[in-house]
């Protein structure tokens, strides 16, 4: 049962005021009033590799089917959220699902990252389907499995239904192309054209390709990449999602890469980039331009690789898990353990960050963002309730 610190805190101090929302209102947790910083200490590189050749030989090797053929091969089903149900787990519920009890109840993995088709494609829709990604990363209980990214199908948002891919890195070894498991915390990501972003904790981003969605044996459930026999494995998963490229931090700034979300309402589009620290003294936000025509980022003047910064602040917010801006205005989801509601922030350059509390799910994480529907969503990731939850971003 969580734990709503609204009852608490009106037995131990004076009762800050309530929003239009009815969501208490009070500072942010933070040491400092948020304050610009210098951008350009946050460089990222662009890093290719030999990626491009293992991917030949793999799409050779392998079946190459499409997003919309995943999402219509659902394996799982997710339940949706009811409204009354909604308006007990958040404040100002749109919409939502829980995942299969098996994945809810798992210890070998754990959600982080969302992201949907509206960040993908600005019409919400891909390939004909509304979808919802979202990544989970392996604990390490059962062998080290890297990520895996479940794809749901929304297009019928009352029957949600969803299957795991498995992230890999593509390789070549003495002429064999191969694959291995990504083993990172992918703590947040962002679907823009066919690429699909994730956050790598020190390094900076990873970037996967759609294009290249390989169907595999699923037999052994043990192993994953070329087999002797010549078969191609993903831990039982039937589908694998291939590393492109990568952009590689660079700069002074040693951001950590927490959590990712894509911002529509900027010229050019741009990801936001957060970092988690609790405390939270000198976490920080940092935005890069992305290019809609070749669904990379923005390089500086003069280079075919590196991408500075656009904008950089230290927000000082304790436990952020997630952060979206839009039209300037910020949100900002922390956390507060397996037993508390989350809590949502809003904040606007030049003013200080104002909490929503209690207003998220227990373990809320990542943030995305549906313009259509202005529904802002997160995924929370603690055993037994796991769920993919969005609120109406306009009512705070």
């Amino acid at each position: 049962m969580s734990i709503h610190r609204r009852s608490l805190l009106t037995g131990l101090i004076a009762i800050p005021a309530l929003g239009a929302t009815g969501a208490l209102i009070g500072a942010s947790p933070a040491a400092a009033a948020p304050a610009a910083i210098d951008r350009t200490a946050f460089k990222l590189r662009r890093r290719a590799g030999s990626y491009a050749t293992a991917i030949a030989g793999l799409d050779a090797a392998l079946a190459n089917v499409s997003v919309q053929h995943v999402l219509d091969d659902g394996n799982r089903t997710a339940t949706r959220i009811t409204a009354s149900e909604g308006a007990g787990l958040v404040t100002n519920f749109a919409a939502g699902f829980h995942f299969e009890s098996g994945d809810d109840n798992t210890a070998e993995w754990i959600p982080q990252g969302i992201t949907t088709s509206s960040d993908a494609l600005d019409a919400g829709v891909y390939e004909d389907r509304k979808a919802v990604l979202v990544s989970w990363y392996s604990t390490g209980v059962d062998g080290q499995k890297g990520v895996r990214v479940s794809f749901v199908n929304r297009t019928d948002p009352l029957a949600p239904v969803y299957r795991h891919v498995l992230l890999v890195e593509p390789y070549t070894s003495g002429g064999v192309h191969s694959y291995r498991p990504v083993v990172i915390h992918a703590g947040g990501i962002a679907w823009y054209g066919h690429h699909l972003y994730v956050v790598d904790t020190s390094k900076g981003l990873r970037v996967f390709d759609l294009n290249h969605l390989w169907q595999v044996s699923s037999t052994n459930s043990a192993v994953c990449g070329r087999q002797s026999d010549g078969s191609y494995q993903a831990f039982g998963y039937k589908y694998v999602l291939p590393q492109s490229l990568a952009y590689d931090q660079v700069g002074s700034g040693d951001l950590r890469f927490s959590f990712l979300s894509l911002d529509r309402t900027t010229a050019p589009d741009s990801f936001l980039v957060g970092e988690y620290g609790n405390p939270g003294t000198g976490t920080r936000l940092v935005r890069w331009g992305v290019d809609y025509t070749d669904r990379e980022l923005v390089h500086d003047s003069g280079s075919t690789t590196d991408a500075t910064a656009s904008w950089a602040y230290r927000v000082d917010v304790t436990s952020m898990q997630g952060a979206l801006s839009l039209n300037g205005k910020y949100f900002l989801s922390t956390s507060d353990g397996d037993s508390n509601d989350g809590d949502l922030g809003t904040w606007t350059p030049g003013g200080s960050v104002v909490m929503h509390y209690d207003t998220l799910p227990v373990g809320t994480e990542d943030f995305t963002y549906r313009s259509n529907t202005d529904e802002l969503w997160t995924v929370s990731e603690y055993a037994g309730r796991r769920m993919a939850i969005s609120v109406k971003a306009g009512a705070f």
